[in-house]
């Protein structure tokens, strides 16, 4: 979440500060009488609104927001069904945290953890444990504390000492939350950089960072940077020869937040899951390709020995004795149930033709970028429902930044980026395929992004000149 600071408006609105402006005719009775007293924008009002009065004000001003279906920015899922959407009301107002008092949204985890265990191939599914979460971001710092406090307990006789700071591997393309991570619990993040047209982890370069202190690798299901897979299966044969050679056994943990719900349905002999037995946990974004609105996520572990029994913690809380590994004692239950009726809705045949047609409408808009004639394509959108593509080398009148900026004018929000280590010389725009993102609005998508290109091609050069400040984005 991005910080605010406080405003500058004076504490009384004494003149200086501005108030919101009413309509006259939302008054309840009297079209004058709503203006009476315009309520402050800092400060909390001196007297209750009418509701109507409220709602249009705050309405009125989330107008200004761009529309969510057509953001290609975000993987965050942006349409569910009327039905899904009644059942998040109906259960908005549950603590979900509180499953003594709610054993039935309680039941329906614990049946959508039991479900992703099987479809992530666990020895024995039973036997898995998970959790749900806000998010993506949250079930990576439930896992990352668990590679940490296996390897504490594992190392125990020298930590926590001066010569023993744990570290974590990954690639530099992972999402901010491990280096939040990484921060917030004092471990080094050692970063595998780009190199070429290899725009992720390496697994030989990985597995060369590793030694006693490492707590474990993280693979990406699904890079935020270009949409391709990360080798799984090929980073755990370069840790079982790293095992052969030196005794070291890191585990891996899986950052699935898109992939781990694509690639079971359309990638079924990729072996990326829990049939690897160096992988120890997964993480998915309920609220990406799970197709359910935010904040939705789960981590899953393998079995009980993955998860150290002393971060489960067991309340007497709101009347019951409860288990729970989560970073927080307050969320709705509506993302859990939705999930699960996304679950029982959908099936895997359903989920399966879902992400094939996002699939499919990511490959054509790609290809049709392609044919534009002014792009590169980096990826084509046949793994994630993503690709990314920058400019042509023999293009000069303008650069990604140009392309995203006049997009925006049109309403679609596409982001642009410039690569991280050793790759800062690439920028690209990345487009993001969701369910809802129809056949029929990709065609739009591609007839603006065409119609912008002569204009484009007359600048005298590109017009951004701090890229760094060109977007807001950040993966």
């Amino acid at each position: 979440m991005p910080l605010h600071r406080g405003n500058s408006e004076a504490p009384h609105d004494d003149g200086r500060g501005r108030r919101l402006a009413v309509n006259p005719f939302y008054g309840e009775a009297n079209p004058v009488g709503g203006m009476t007293e315009a309520p402050p924008r800092h400060r909390l009002p001196d007297a209750p609104l009418p509701p109507s009065t409220a709602y249009q004000l705050v309405h009125d001003e989330l107008m200004l927001d761009g529309n969510s279906r057509l953001n290609l920015a975000t993987f965050v899922t942006t349409w569910m069904e009327p039905q899904a959407g009644v059942l998040m009301a109906e259960c908005r107002d549950k603590n979900m945290i509180d499953k003594d008092e709610y054993p039935r949204t309680a039941e329906l985890e614990k049946r959508c953890v039991a479900m992703l265990a099987d479809l992530w191939h666990a020895p024995d599914p039973a036997a898995a444990v998970g959790c749900s979460t806000t998010g993506s971001s949250e079930a990576c710092m439930l896992a990352g504390m668990a590679l940490k406090r296996r390897w504490a307990r594992r190392n125990a006789d020298r930590y926590p000492s001066r010569d023993a700071r744990p570290n974590l591997v990954m690639g530099v393309n992972v999402q901010v939350c491990w280096e939040k991570f990484c921060t917030f619990w004092e471990v080094e993040a050692r970063l595998v950089p780009m190199e070429g047209e290899r725009f992720h982890l390496d697994p030989q370069a990985a597995a060369g960072l590793c030694d006693e202190n490492t707590i474990g690798v993280v693979g990406i299901l699904g890079s935020t940077f270009d949409g391709s897979y990360e080798p799984i299966e090929e980073l755990c044969a370069a840790l079982d020869g790293l095992r052969e050679r030196t005794g070291l056994d890191i585990p891996v943990h899986v950052d699935g937040a898109s992939g781990a719900m694509v690639a079971p349905f359309l990638d079924e002999d990729l072996v990326w899951d829990f049939r690897l037995p160096r992988v120890a946990s997964i993480n998915t974004s309920g609220h990406k390709y799970g197709l359910v609105y935010p904040g939705a996520g789960w981590a899953l572990w393998r079995d009980k020995e993955a998860l150290p029994e002393e971060l489960v913690f067991r309340v007497n809380y709101l009347g019951g004795d409860m288990p729970t590994f989560a970073l927080n004692f307050s969320r709705p239950g509506a993302q859990v149930v939705a999930q699960y009726y996304s679950f029982l809705r959908l099936g895997r045949e359903g989920y399966r033709a879902v992400q094939q047609a996002s699939r499919d409408v990511a490959g054509k808009v790609a290809d049709a970028v392609e044919k534009l004639g002014d792009f590169r394509l980096l990826t084509r959108g046949d793994q994630l429902p993503v690709f990314a593509f920058t400019t042509a080398p023999d293009v000069r009148a303008y650069d990604v930044f140009d392309v995203s900026r006049r997009l925006r004018e049109m309403g679609w929000l596409v982001p642009a980026y410039t690569f991280p280590p050793n790759r800062e010389d690439l920028s690209v725009l990345r487009v993001v395929c969701r369910n809802g993102f129809s056949a029929d609005l990709a065609e739009l998508f591609v007839e603006d992004l065409g119609r912008l290109l002569p204009e484009l091609r007359r600048q005298p050069h590109p017009l951004t000149r701090d890229k760094g400040a060109a977007t807001g984005f950040h993966h």
